[in-house]
């Protein structure tokens, strides 16, 4: 669908779908982490919804740049959000909590893209404003369900890797985590193999069907 478009229209397609989907899948962690009990990024001024605030040189800006120019999926991350564990009120659960938040947050983005999507297309005017609406809502859908396959991957330091942790039995947990050193690293790898985008692919297709369908779109 973007392929008409020059480089500075995916430019201004991408640009505010992906600032929202990466902010605020950041400041969700925050935000609910406060509720259940641990404000360190509160006082480190990260609950804001200012991009600025929470933009990742590489992973914000070059990775999704490239990522663009090539025509890959796209994709990318922000400074994670700080969160202290230890003063969760349930540690191991409320972890789990806690990194389900991003995920679910992309998800809510997503089921708002699509509901634009559907109105955009509504509209008669083929051109101008809801022309480039469109394309920002296919946009907005793509990359919140990208991030939100991405980070359901079971993997540390992912948020699927940190919900496994919370609700596996203890000895499972443990063993899951000493993986986190590693897991960027395995990630890296399985996206240069190819190997990412197979796991990706087939729930990320699932999802936007079921997204689709849900608002009468085929």
């Amino acid at each position: 669908m973007f392929s008409d478009l020059s480089i500075v229209q995916k430019i201004a397609v991408w640009a505010l779908p992906v600032l929202l989907a990466i902010t605020l899948h950041e400041v969700a962690h925050g935000w609910v982490a406060r509720w259940l009990g641990d404000n360190t990024a509160a006082a480190q001024g990260r609950l804001s919804l200012n991009p600025l605030a929470h933009i990742d040189p590489v992973g914000t800006l070059l990775v999704p740049g490239l990522l663009l120019l090539l025509g890959g999926f796209l994709f990318g991350w922000a400074k994670p959000v700080p969160v202290n564990f230890r003063n969760l009120r349930n540690p191991k659960r409320d972890m789990a909590i806690v990194a389900a938040a991003g995920p679910l947050t992309n998800l809510a983005m997503a089921v708002g893209w699509v509901v634009l999507l559907r109105i955009a297309l509504a509209m008669p005017s083929a051109e101008g404003l809801w022309e480039g609406l469109r394309y920002m809502a296919v946009a907005g859908v793509s990359i919140n369900l990208a991030l939100m396959v991405l980070n359901l991957i079971p993997l540390p330091p992912l948020d699927g890797g940190r919900v496994a942790v919370g609700l596996l039995p203890m000895n499972a947990a443990l063993a899951l985590s000493r993986v986190e050193p590693y897991g960027m690293m395995i990630l890296v790898l399985l996206m240069v193999t190819g190997v990412l985008g197979q796991i990706m692919g087939p729930p990320m297709m699932l999802s936007q069907a079921l997204l689709f369908s849900l608002v009468g779109l085929r």
